[in-house]
């Protein structure tokens, strides 16, 4: 393994460590809800060795003065067994579960700064990830394996302090009635305990550590088939998609059924030695009890005990495979939450100032490189742009000439090695979301909510009033359409799947509008419309930036005529041609 490996093993290990630190509840907390298991527990314990007792003694005919307190013991221990097990589960969950919101909020405070480059796999050739797979997977470390994190506290913590107590106590107990009996409790206990974790470990290991993965690939299938399936129709895929479905929930089914094997076998070899502990123990009991070293109740004691003891000691074995089930979670979300910032993701440097501008400030980049975090190759080199106040950019190239890649720089998305400054102040000084309200990107598939019209143009400025939406749908050419179809209450469908892609680009350009992007990038807006529409979009954008006074850098296929735009570049290979 060379340095860098052995460096982001130990990495990923650190930031799995603090990962499951974050779920485990507060120890106040913890120790309330393990207190009332271990009273739970020994409540168990307690009924079956009282009541074993009292049915014993009862078949001597004694007076009622002398069982009268087994009596209300048995009572009391059964109810307490209930009622403590409700106490332990409610403060158990409470406090398990209302760790969720801390580690999810702490999650996506690190995801922010990754955004949206840093997230995810390097990326292809041409700039693009594979969004929806990832999207899947993604959804499913932050939803599913999160989801796990709280059996740290409620199946692997709780059962081994609570239980580990209560047969401690039990084993002591057994010891003061008879010590031999109390011997081989502890011996069978044990002996349960080596068998029942390697039992578990050989015929659930494997399957406990393939299930986290498995769930995010049947979720990465159906979210490609979901998000996709007009493609898939288009292209005669989607029975490929649905099969990809089918193979992985076939995996994942196995894995489970494996997973619910072992935890059979391994209640199956715990309640063996249960039975052998009881067996030990009515050997040993015998002969004392025909020397006088102890009478019939306490006897039935001895050999009645193991199977309450054994009882709460079931969960201990399972709880080590539950710790490898958390563990496998944790490994997944450190995978996805790197403890650093990947390298060409900017960040805001410690002493980060406040970016001040008037008006629309000139832009000048001198770049001698860029990378996709991940990506030893440059997509970008040696590109020296300025985009002075007010100008009308068209940028041109190539697939994979990384147009999008200057895009992400301007935005400060992507990091570069050279300068990049606005108005003279440097971007490395100043707050990274500062740099993003005076250059506004509009990507190339925008992303709508699933709402209506509204809420989709207030997630630019949610001050903005109904009638300053409407203007600035009129602005972009949605005036009239969007009060054929109910005005700002038009629903848009999840992903924009109810409007157009002209219309979803539009939209977009109405919420960068709102925004009031000095400068404002926009990336391929005509990708997903037919030649007619593109040139009626492009014509808008630059129109309204003119009117604006705005600066527009504009990415594109599409011819631009001459008089809207004030000058033309090309990008080939990653660089500016001359």
């Amino acid at each position: 393994m060379s340095l860098a490996e052995r460096t982001r093993s130990r990495e990923e290990r650190v930031q799995t460590r603090r990962i499951l630190r974050l779920a485990l509840p507060p120890a106040r907390r913890l120790w309330v809800a393990i207190a009332f298991g271990a009273l739970s527990g020994a409540c168990a314990v307690a009924l079956l060795g009282v009541s074993a007792w009292l049915i014993t003694r009862a078949a001597e005919q004694p007076a009622l003065m002398y069982i009268s307190m087994a009596v209300v013991g048995v009572r009391a221990f059964a109810l307490g067994r209930a009622f403590f097990r409700y106490l332990e589960r409610l403060a158990g969950h409470n406090a398990a579960f209302g760790r969720l919101g801390t580690i999810r909020s702490d999650l996506f405070a690190r995801l922010v700064p990754l955004g949206p480059d840093g997230i995810g796999a390097p990326r292809d050739d041409g700039g693009r990830r594979a969004d929806s797979a990832r999207g899947g997977e993604l959804l499913a470390r932050l939803a599913d394996d999160v989801d796990e994190l709280p059996d740290l506290s409620l199946r692997v913590v709780q059962p081994l302090v609570s239980g580990g107590i209560v047969v401690l106590a039990s084993v002591v107990a057994a010891f003061l009635f008879l010590p031999s009996a109390g011997i081989a409790l502890l011996v069978t206990l044990a002996v349960a305990f080596v068998v029942g974790t390697l039992v578990n470990r050989w015929a659930a290991g494997t399957s406990e550590r393939r299930v986290a993965p498995l769930r995010a690939e049947v979720s990465a299938a159906v979210n490609d088939l979901v998000t996709n399936l007009d493609v898939l129709i288009a292209f005669d895929g989607l029975g490929a998609a649905a099969e990809r479905i089918r193979s992985a929930s076939a995996r994942l089914t196995a894995a489970m059924r494996t997973r619910a094997a072992g935890l059979g076998l391994t209640a199956g070899a715990v309640s063996l030695l249960a039975g052998a502990a009881s067996l030990l123990a009515l050997a040993g009991g015998i002969p004392a009890l025909q020397d006088g070293r102890i009478d019939g109740p306490v006897l039935a004691v001895i050999v009645l005990l193991p199977l309450a003891v054994f009882e709460v000691f079931g969960t201990l074995p399972l709880a080590f495979g539950a710790w490898r089930r958390v563990r496998a979670s944790a490994e997944r979300i450190a995978d996805t939450v790197p403890a650093a910032v990947p390298a060409g993701v900017p960040v805001d440097t410690p002493d980060a100032a406040a970016l001040e501008v008037e008006g629309v400030p000139d832009l000048r980049v001198r770049l001698s490189s860029a990378h996709w975090p991940g990506s030893s190759s440059p997509v970008l080199r040696d590109v020296a742009l300025d985009l002075r106040a007010g100008e009308r950019v068209v940028l041109t190239g190539a697939t994979g000439a990384g147009k999008t890649a200057l895009a992400h720089v301007l935005a400060r998305f992507l990091d570069l090695d050279g300068s990049y400054a606005i108005d003279g102040t440097d971007v490395r000084t100043v707050r990274q979301d500062d740099v993003r309200r005076v250059v506004g990107l509009v990507e190339q598939h925008p992303y709508l909510f699933d709402s209506d019209l509204r809420q989709n143009l207030l997630f630019a400025r949610d001050t903005a009033t109904d009638d300053e939406l409407l203007a600035v749908l009129d602005r972009v050419g949605l005036g009239e359409w969007s009060r054929s179809r109910g005005g700002l209450d038009t629903p848009v469908g999840e992903r924009g799947a109810l409007v157009s892609g002209g219309q979803a680009q539009r939209i977009a350009l109405a919420r960068a509008l709102l925004a009031d992007f000095p400068v404002l990038v926009v990336d391929e807006p005509t990708a997903n419309v037919d030649s007619a529409v593109a040139d009626r979009i492009v014509s808008d954008i630059l129109r309204t930036a003119a009117d604006d006074g705005r600066t527009v850098l504009l990415i594109s296929h599409t011819d631009v005529p001459d008089h809207l735009v004030t000058r033309r570049l090309r990008l080939e290979a990653g660089t500016l041609a001359a």
